[in-house]
């Protein structure tokens, strides 16, 4: 049987005697495209071959040819007509539709289409964009709020870690309370609250740039550094107050008003003191000493306050605001003798009570017990660029923040007599209009804190309770984690017993004890004195106790070792015992009567002496 021959290359039809037979040649072939023609007849003949085979010509939809050149030619010829006419647009479309060769939606016919609705269109979508951007940028994160805690009395000091895990709040009742948000439930107690100044209250409370310090500004001369879980790591000196020249102290004399860290250095802080200087700190020399001092003076050449102050972004500016109502710059890049700019009526004469560096630009905030916000050019003094008057306060160290951006200001009022609602104020640093005004409780607001990781607010208010405002969906962690964490009790381990086969009449081997209620084996332990641990009984009788009884006293102890007499009973009594050898002793002596028998003299007289009678009184005359 004559078996068909299969080339490679294209398979033929012909699977018996009339299989072509396909002789290879010596050369490979030639590179490059096929002819045209060539590739034409043999698709023909392919066709003619499966028709009489299969009786169909092709499998599926055969794939349409195009010629390129003739498709521009038409596109061109249709784009010029639509030019000049765009009804003919509409009919062209409906006469090109074709369900078969159409692949995809087809495009609108206005997509690209110019006029005064195209114009319309993206007029108000930049419109829209601008208005997106416009709340974004003055967005306040205040949809929801937790409350925390703190005491019964005002919180005059707050402050969260830069990478906000923790919170520190301080108050007037000398209490410093930690706060970790981690480890809180929807309850938000705090962790640990203690008194790193006694009898003082804390006025100012600030993270490290690494978050792993606290510095705590108290009432006292002296300034602390705790770490995260509350341990003191070090406390400034105290100066001697008989010193006239606070230069030539180590420390404060009086007490502290306000503190802060470098931004750049880590490990030195400053501290200002109602001694009228500003002392920077190295912590590492461990607080004996001061690293340089800077000397507030009024207009009239004497010392005053600084009961403000802050670093500037390159930690190189220091700015103080005083008790005067001054504002005076220190760049220790110049001098620490005199300030590099200063302004003595800033505000009226009182404490101010917070000044601020912009997260970005020149711009200075500062708050002041003569009701006023202002806002400052840092390179030109002369005068503010905007101010907020009826603010009213009654605590010095009542806080006006700027945003994350920059974009808005924010400070809080204490209240008025008859007044039953503190509030914060929110205004745009633009024009200093008011945005919005959120209320807080029947109490003033003293403390504000806008973290810019955690893009929340804390607020501490007169009434001893921490506020934090946040965003569901723009706030991280913080509050967060902990708002919607449920307290749960912790749960006991139950026991559960195994069921016990009784089976009486088992063998011995296999024969398990009947398990006894606790109850009945506590009293069988408790007559254990084993297990019961019981200490030995007293002793109901005799003297000298157990030692007594082992013949342990030094009087059994001399008796046995000369061998006299047998076990001494020390139980009875020791003048009954000397008595009952008295007889003995008389009738044969054994100690005293031998050993003076040759030199005791002998008895003249025996018996008693008469008594002689006293001679009688003679009266007297």
């Amino acid at each position: 049987m004559n078996k068909g021959k299969i080339s490679f290359g294209k398979i033929s039809t012909n699977f018996g005697e009339n299989a072509e037979k396909i002789e290879a040649s010596g050369s490979i072939g030639t590179f490059g495209p096929p002819k045209a023609m060539e590739l034409l007849e043999d698709d023909s003949k392919e066709r003619e071959k499966m028709q009489e085979v299969m009786g169909i010509s092709s499998f599926g939809k055969k794939a349409k040819n195009f010629d390129v050149q003739e498709m521009m030619e038409q596109v061109k010829a249709t784009a010029r007509e639509i030019t000049k006419n765009p009804e003919l647009s509409e009919q062209a479309s409906e006469e090109s539709e074709d369900d078969d060769d159409l692949i995809g939606p087809p495009i609108p016919p206005d997509l690209n289409s110019g006029g005064p609705q195209s114009e319309t269109a993206t007029k108000s979508q930049s419109s829209d964009s601008e208005e997106e951007e416009e709340p974004k940028k003055l967005f306040i994160p205040c949809t929801s709020e937790v409350v925390m805690t703190h005491g019964t009395k005002a919180v005059t000091a707050v402050s969260v870690d830069p990478s906000g895990a923790r919170l520190a709040s301080g108050s007037v009742d000398y209490d410093v309370s930690f706060w970790d948000f981690a480890g809180m439930d929807a309850s938000m107690r705090s962790f640990r609250t203690l008194q790193p100044a006694e009898n003082h209250p804390i006025r100012y409370l600030n993270y490290s740039g690494t978050g792993d310090l606290l510095l705590v500004i108290s009432g006292a001369s002296q300034a602390k550094v705790l770490d995260r879980d509350g341990f003191e790591q070090l406390e400034t000196v105290k100066g001697d107050m008989y010193i006239t020249d606070q230069a030539q102290t180590k420390g404060h004399t009086a007490g502290l008003l306000a503190g802060c860290w470098n931004p750049l250095i880590k490990e030195e802080f400053l501290t200002t003191s109602a001694d009228g200087t500003v002392r920077t700190w190295d912590f590492y020399e461990g607080g004996k000493n001061h690293k340089s001092i800077i000397k507030c003076r009024a207009q009239n050449g004497l010392k005053v306050s600084p009961t403000a102050v802050t670093y500037g972004r390159d930690g190189k500016v220091i700015a103080c605001g005083c008790a005067d109502g001054s504002l005076q710059l220190w760049d220790f890049r110049k001098s620490s003798v005199a300030p590099a700019s200063q302004l003595r009526k800033a505000h009226l004469p009182g404490e101010v009570t917070s000044i601020r560096f912009s997260n970005v630009g020149n711009n200075l905030l500062t708050r002041s017990c003569d009701e006023t916000m202002k806002l400052w050019d840092v390179r030109n003094l002369k005068k503010s660029l905007f101010e907020i008057g009826d603010l009213f306060t009654r605590y010095d160290t009542t806080d006006a923040i700027f945003s994350p951006n920059d974009a808005i200001l924010a400070t809080g009022v204490s209240l008025r007599k008859g007044e039953s609602s503190g509030h914060i104020f929110f205004y745009d640093a633009t024009d200093f209009s008011l945005i919005h005004k959120i209320l807080i409780t029947n109490s003033h607001t003293i403390k504000l804190l806008w973290h810019p990781k955690l893009n929340q607010i804390f607020v501490g208010t007169g009434n001893g309770i921490i506020k934090c405002f946040y965003d569901q969906k723009k706030s991280l962690r913080g509050a967060t984690l902990c708002a919607v964490k449920v307290h749960r009790k912790a749960q006991h381990s139950e026991v559960v017993s195994t069921q016990q086969v009784i089976t009486p009449h088992a063998l011995p081997l296999f024969r398990q004890e009947r398990r006894k209620t606790s109850r009945k084996q506590m009293e069988k332990d408790r007559l254990d004195p084993v297990k019961s641990r019981r200490p030995d009984l007293p002793i109901t009788s005799g003297q000298g106790g157990r030692v007594a009884s082992s013949g342990g006293t030094l009087s059994s102890y001399v008796i046995r070792n000369l061998g006299l007499s047998k076990r001494v009973d020390d139980d009875q009594d020791p003048r009954e015992a000397i008595l009952k050898y008295a007889k003995e002793a008389a009738e044969n002596p054994y100690w005293i009567t031998p050993a003076y028998a040759k030199t005791q003299p002998e008895v003249v007289a025996k018996g008693k002496a008469p008594l002689e009678e006293p001679p009688e009184k003679k009266t007297k005359k």
